[in-house]
């Protein structure tokens, strides 16, 4: 969702959005050697039960401390340097913008909150917290808890007062994850205030328009909590493994169905993703069936780029469906590779093919070789059942945060993939478990 539409229900994305046994021996192994070890060490059970994550990119031999300053730059270039999405706010408070677009929105202020609770910086979640508590959550009337989806950051104004839902899913678990880490009595309780947005979202009952995030028959997120999105879907905030956390951690009484949930996920994730190429539609009913809006036909575009990145983070974290899942990155790494690793676009109708209408972004109304989607596609490599696999590493690897050829530059949206995606393939980006404060 990238482009501002002065309307409570019209929510849509108008822009972009080896083991090693002796390391010296096997870096003498032919490659297919190589990636034949790394395809043992995937089926390892999963790290909600491990507690251990994979470091990718140091099993395809890149050191750590290059790894870690990978991950730390892309840190910096995001929340401090002067391409920065992240901008604090006096003394305790910050936010996140899609600065091209001049709003902050619920999407970057949550992904905002889950890199700094990943990466152990604890003032730059409670500020974002705080300026999202205040000027983007409702505080009392139907929409209670929820979230205005956009807002104009210097002038405050809401672009529109409805929810877009994988904000709230977002915001519950950066909170359980974040009172995991640090605890509830710092000053914020983050654990009660994911409740608040939880217990919330159970009261929902249509009055005033407003319903729950979740479908309770279909048993998945709905596209907006309302009565225009509470019938369809966007797959790209359909995150099984949230589901697993909120089981795990919300204790709201409600685990099984929450476990339900990312069943229902991951089985309706199989039915929005084409059998041949494994693209999905931007938006879909609940059956998997694309869906078209009037403001454009299905296809896969710049929302759907994060179900790569998705589908391979359940499967590193839970591992319930890994068989579909490896098929999944075998069939999106190849239909992008048939494409050229250095030349895939960033928009496909579903079965591959070139699509006819092309969505802008920032201006720009054309296809390009996107950072965000190269980051993505990497993401799947945890999965990594193909000697394939690490060319879609190593693109990630050498891609840069910075203007293309044309001008056209997004830190936001590409670099927030980028950076999530780095982190994923690092190791860094974890279950949180509980600690003793």
């Amino acid at each position: 969702m990238k482009n501002t539409i002065k309307h409570l229900i019209q929510i849509i994305r108008l822009d972009k959005y080896i083991f090693l046994i002796g390391c010296i021996f096997l870096s003498t192994f032919p490659l297919s050697a190589k990636n034949q070890v790394i395809q043992n060490k995937q089926e390892s059970i999963c790290a909600f039960n491990s507690g251990k994550y994979r470091n990718v990119f140091l099993e395809y031999g890149y050191k750590k401390s290059d790894i870690d300053k990978k991950v730390a730059k892309a840190y910096y270039d995001l929340f401090e340097g002067p391409n920065k999405v992240y901008f604090e706010v006096g003394d305790s408070m910050g936010y996140v913008s899609d600065i091209k677009n001049k709003d902050a929105r619920t999407e970057g202020l949550s992904y905002g909150l889950m890199v700094a609770v990943q990466l152990n910086k604890k003032d730059v979640f409670d500020r974002i917290w705080r300026w999202t508590n205040k000027y983007l959550q409702h505080h009392g009337g139907a929409r209670d808890s929820y979230f205005a989806w956009s807002v104009e950051p210097n002038s405050l104004k809401h672009n529109s007062e409805g929810s877009a839902s994988d904000g709230e899913l977002y915001f519950i678990t950066d909170l359980l994850f974040a009172s995991n880490r640090w605890g509830n009595n710092t000053g914020i309780n983050y654990y009660a205030e994911a409740r608040k947005i939880l217990d919330a979202m159970w009261g929902k009952d249509g009055t005033g328009g407003v319903r729950n995030l979740i479908n309770v028959e279909h048993k998945l997120i709905t596209f907006t909590p309302d009565n225009y999105g509470y019938n369809w879907t966007d797959p790209s905030y359909n995150l099984p493994a949230f589901f697993e956390i909120w089981a795990e951690y919300a204790k709201d009484g409600r685990e099984q169905f929450y476990r339900d949930c990312a069943d229902s996920t991951r089985k309706y994730l199989r039915t929005a993703c084409d059998p041949v190429t494994c693209l999905n539609a931007d938006y879909t009913e609940f059956n998997g069936k694309p869906r078209s809006n009037r403001w454009m036909p299905a296809a896969f575009r710049y929302d759907s780029w994060r179900v790569p990145m998705n589908i391979a983070m359940d499967y590193a974290w839970f591992g319930k469906d890994k068989e579909w899942q490896q098929d999944y990155c075998s069939k999106i790494q190849n239909f992008l590779l048939s494409k050229g690793i250095d030349k895939f676009e960033d928009q496909f109708n579903v079965d591959g093919s070139r699509p006819d209408f092309i969505l802008q972004a920032g201006g720009f109304k054309k296809l390009r070789h996107s950072l965000g989607l190269v980051s993505t596609a990497a993401a799947t490599s945890m999965i990594g059942t193909q000697a394939q696999s690490r060319q879609f590493v190593d693109a990630l690897w050498n891609a840069k945060l910075e203007p293309y050829e044309d001008g056209y530059f997004d830190p936001y949206y590409d670099g927030l993939l980028y950076l999530f995606s780095l982190m994923h393939l690092s190791g860094n980006y974890q279950i949180i478990t509980p600690k003793s404060h």
